[in-house]
């Protein structure tokens, strides 16, 4: 497993974690439709990358014509 895919687990486990924090201590609620859904969403996108190595924004910026590493590092 590589750095970029450990990162990728912890950053979405810990935007998971405080949004389950934020839940249970009453300052967010997440029974209404809410932005904080789409940060639910970015967090599991995040943990299931690290595990899957499948990143749909990966899939959307190369097709943009992004450069996927850097040729002058």
């Amino acid at each position: 497993m590589t750095i970029n895919r450990v990162v990728r687990i912890i950053a979405g486990f810990f935007i998971l974690l405080s949004l389950a924090l934020a839940h249970l201590n009453g300052q967010a609620d997440l029974s209404h439709l809410s932005w904080l859904w789409f940060t639910a969403f970015v967090g599991l996108n995040l943990f299931q990358s690290g595990f899957t190595n499948f990143c749909p924004m990966d899939k959307i910026l190369k097709r943009l014509g992004v450069k996927e590493t850097c040729t002058s590092c």
